[in-house]
């Protein structure tokens, strides 16, 4: 499936943004046919912080969120590969790209106020990251995310890809992973939608069943939209059945 998303040619986008100093430090801008001004999405990639993935397997469903009306800003960042990449520095470019998207919103017709962020795989928990410290975002969207980092080390994801993300485990690192994962931050002014499929064999839909039952304990706005027989790359693929669900989860913060 992965393969499948990743075949196709990228769709292309209205401008290319730079928000940093670094080449991998810009966002693919896509903006709406109609009057506007628009709400917008900042939709943060996945791949396990790896630098070998890139933003343009997300431009399909930037693309398709724009055709619904949408300001889509498909975020680039440094990565576990790239210099500077890793924590706290990929952090620092996704909060900074959230800032300059929204700084310069008003010259592309854009609502910075009617702002969400959106990510996928380990996107999400960066999108997380963005929300527990952004409470004037109107929502945040996690799309199989990598939302409890402790887990995702106890089940030694992706060759302990968060070992590699985090600069050491849990032991070596506890401030990093507690200030890091989503599973232990505070998001309690930020709408959450939890989207994710009960077939994901790359991040097992646990991660996200109990970070919503946990956050909903805590008093925290958070829905959990669960989707029979999806896979990890079906819910970033605007061909497949679970695209509607996504779609339909984007609508319900931002329209």
């Amino acid at each position: 499936m992965m393969q499948d998303v990743l075949s196709r040619a990228p769709e292309p986008y209205d401008l290319r943004l730079r928000y940093g100093a670094d080449e991998n430090e810009f966002g693919d801008l896509r903006l709406p046919e109609s009057k506007g001004p628009h709400p917008l999405l900042m939709n943060i990639h996945g791949g396990y912080w790896r630098a070998r993935y890139d933003l343009q397997h997300a431009s399909h469903l930037c693309a398709a969120l724009t055709q619904e009306g949408i300001a889509t800003f498909n975020l680039e960042y440094r990565r576990v590969g790239n210099a500077g990449g890793a924590w706290p520095g990929t952090f620092e470019d996704v909060s900074n790209g959230l800032k300059y998207i929204r700084q310069n919103a008003a010259k592309h017709n854009i609502d910075a106020k009617r702002t969400i962020v959106m990510g996928h795989s380990a996107g999400g928990q960066l999108a997380m990251c963005l929300a527990s410290r952004t409470p004037d975002l109107l929502g945040v969207v996690s799309l199989a995310g990598v939302l409890d980092l402790q887990r995702a080390y106890d089940l030694h994801l992706s060759n302990d890809a968060v070992v590699e993300f985090m600069g050491g485990t849990p032991k070596q690192m506890p401030d990093h992973y507690h200030e890091a994962s989503p599973m232990d931050l505070a998001i309690p002014k930020v709408p959450q939608q939890i989207v994710f499929g009960d077939k994901d064999d790359v991040v097992p839909a646990e991660f996200s069943r109990d970070y919503a039952k946990s956050k909903k304990q805590k008093g925290e706005h958070v829905e959990a939209i669960e989707i029979a027989g999806a896979g990890h790359f079906d819910v970033i693929d605007p061909q497949s059945s679970a695209w509607p669900y996504v779609v339909k989860a984007v609508k319900k913060l931002l329209l």
